[in-house]
């Protein structure tokens, strides 16, 4: 099975790049399964019914989360209406709106996605590592898992990584919005990224104008961030799982620039 993770699609300029390419990636790349981290989806902070409406109608299957899930006041009616299809961290207090994980079955065979955050540099919440294992027990005839660990520490995403690595088929980690070059595939057939970048503007500081970025960081002057709209491309990975095992077999960064139509990272 050929699953594709799309790394944290910002606000219009990161839709306009789903709409145009995905439909063209699924074809070609004959993709059977699409995730995407969507927590900045609505102009860079949170999600609406309608924004994410618009991705699935371009091939999204499941959209994960993660800090800014919240940032929209409609995260409410999101979680309600696309029970299943928009997760947020499992790792929220038990009470939190909306679910850390879901199961869909695709060809036949149960694929199970589960959401979580790293507390490293970030708000304190329940422990993730402890919540894996909560989940993972609900899943244990589930053969084909999949990891979005939204986390800021490279340390915390690797040690996630280990921590996991034979009990499900990828970890991937989301959250700083700049691709690392260091996806692997473990000998027990566990597949890892640190991050998997962003899809959005690539003319910004993390889908931010540069100016406006500038000008919060140098001045420390209180800035209203808008979003870029320049240089747009996609960052994702690949995987090819066993449908069997769960193993993974290959994994590959795939990145397409969407002004030039250039390909970057690797194709098959």
């Amino acid at each position: 099975m050929k699953i594709i993770f799309i790394g944290d699609i910002v606000g219009k300029g990161g839709r306009r790049v789903i709409k145009t390419l995905l439909p063209e990636i699924i074809d070609k790349k004959r993709i059977d399964f699409v995730i995407a981290n969507v927590e900045n989806l609505a102009g860079g902070f949170g999600i609406t019914i309608k924004t994410f409406e618009e991705i699935v109608r371009s091939g999204i299957d499941v959209g994960t989360g993660g800090n800014h899930i919240w940032d929209n006041k409609e995260y409410r009616e999101v979680f309600e209406n696309f029970k299943g299809k928009v997760l947020r961290p499992a790792n929220y207090p038990p009470d939190t709106p909306g679910d850390g994980y879901t199961l869909v079955r695709v060809n036949g065979i149960d694929i199970g996605i589960i959401n979580l955050q790293g507390r490293v540099f970030m708000d304190p919440i329940d422990c993730p590592f402890r919540k894996a294992d909560e989940v993972l027990d609900k899943m244990k005839n589930v053969k084909i898992k999949i990891v979005d660990f939204h986390a800021e520490a490279t340390s915390e995403k690797k040690a996630m990584f280990f921590y996991l690595d034979g009990r499900v088929s990828a970890v991937f980690g989301t959250h700083t919005h700049i691709q690392t070059a260091d996806e692997v595939v473990s000998l027990k057939g566990t597949a890892y990224i640190t991050d998997v970048g962003m899809t959005g503007s690539f003319d910004s500081v993390l889908g931010v104008r540069k100016e406006d970025a500038m000008e919060k960081i140098i001045k420390r002057l209180p800035t209203k961030f808008r979003q870029a709209t320049g240089d747009l491309r996609l960052n994702s990975v690949i995987i090819e799982v066993d449908e069997k095992s769960g193993k993974t077999l290959k994994i590959e960064r795939f990145n397409k620039n969407l002004e030039e139509g250039v390909n970057n990272g690797k194709e098959t």
